[in-house]
């Protein structure tokens, strides 16, 4: 299943950590960028690496990203968390494709140091700068590279905009960012995170804006974001069954001959409709 909520979580926090997988999220982000100041960084690493050898290969529970520091800080980083039970790097401030192939030289080599299979572990970059955008179609296409994420205050800096309460400043960078994804058949990207922990509403209403701009799925700051975040991003009961009826009559008409079928409602259904069809009874596995 796509992670519908992705919990960021200090990594200079042992309390946070040690509680971080019973928060409720699909997938955790350990932060040892933003979060962590400049003279805790080393610290900070030491101890994200103990947290994770201390978990070994988690038979269950949320995936673990986590969030390394671009450049060569990245990639001491990249070397001291990789093990069985981390799922994938966030890259943070990702300006080019050339950066996230340099983070997977590392991650090759601390595979191989880990006995982990060749490959298996993911990136996830974040977009913060106009120049990581103009680069989107590459990064995304790199071989590791398993969604995008925005982040949207570095780059709304970056550009010189004042994003106001519904983000259409951004609407650019947010569409450039689904059809990088989309264009390198990636699944759609991580909407961007809400500074906002108190108004649950405004949440609501601008993680479904996001949902119907192609993003899957939202990174939270706070665990109070989780439950709005996979509301939005779970199909409803009626929802699924409409989409399993389009699906199974779409199949039916192929058994027959015809690469077109029709809904209950009348309306013509061929593979595009399928394709939408398909991803919300993925949302509700």
């Amino acid at each position: 299943m796509i992670a519908r909520s992705y919990l960021y979580v200090p990594g200079n926090a042992p309390e946070m950590l040690a509680g971080a997988s019973g928060r409720g999220a699909d997938a955790l982000i350990i932060d040892l960028e933003d979060a962590v100041p400049q003279a805790a960084k080393e610290s900070a690493r030491a101890g994200v690496a103990a947290w994770l050898g201390g978990l070994g290969r988690p038979a269950g529970g949320p995936r673990i990203w986590v969030r390394v520091n671009p450049g060569e800080a990245g990639h001491l980083d990249a070397r001291a968390v990789i093990g069985p039970a981390v799922t994938g790097l966030c890259l943070a401030k990702a300006e080019s494709a050339d950066d996230v192939a340099a983070l997977e030289r590392v991650m090759a080599e601390a595979e191989e140091a880990a006995g982990l299979p060749a490959g298996g572990l993911r990136i996830m970059p974040l977009l913060e700068s106009a120049a990581a955008l103009l680069d989107a179609a590459r990064i995304a296409r790199s071989p590791r590279v398993a969604r995008l994420q925005l982040g949207e205050a570095d780059l709304a800096a970056d550009l010189g905009v004042v994003p106001g309460p519904d983000g259409r400043e951004l609407l650019w960078a947010r569409s450039t960012v689904v059809a990088a994804s989309a264009a390198a058949r990636i699944a759609p990207p991580v909407a961007p995170v809400s500074v906002d922990i108190r108004d649950l509403e405004l949440l609501r209403e601008s993680t479904r804006a996001l949902f119907r701009m192609g993003f899957l799925g939202r990174a939270c700051i706070h665990p109070a974001q989780i439950p709005v975040v996979h509301e939005v991003f779970t199909p409803s009961p009626g929802a699924l069954a409409e989409a399993r009826d389009v699906v199974e009559r779409h199949e039916r008409a192929l058994a027959e001959g015809s690469a077109v079928s029709v809904d209950d409602r009348g309306r013509l259904v061929d593979e595009a409709v399928i394709r939408s069809a398909r991803r919300v009874l993925e949302l509700g596995r």
